[in-house]
């Protein structure tokens, strides 16, 4: 079981997680929908594609930009579709 943790708090739980680039990608059903909001941040990976942001918002505190998902990631990456990771603090372990 994998778990994503930030602010004393468990965000993300996962038996089926997606290992790239060192980097878990929960299935976006097993993370806290609670926790994120919508960010205007976006990214592009080469090979991925455009990366989307959340910010994590517990206890009061928010971690802004810490969860980056792919809502459309090109071929190479099309295990990730539908999955968030985490960074910026957010313990994954």
């Amino acid at each position: 079981m994998v778990q994503a943790r930030w602010n004393g708090a468990v965000i993300a739980d996962s038996d089926d997680t997606v290992v790239v680039e060192g980097n878990h990608y929960f299935p976006r059903d097993e993370v806290d929908a609670a926790v994120l909001s919508d960010s205007a941040t976006t990214s592009i990976c080469p090979w991925k594609g455009t990366a989307h942001y959340h910010h994590v918002t517990v206890g009061g505190q928010v971690n802004t930009d810490a969860a980056w998902y792919y809502p459309e990631p090109k071929e190479a990456a099309a295990a990730i579709r539908d999955r968030i990771a985490f960074w910026k603090g957010v313990e994954v372990s």
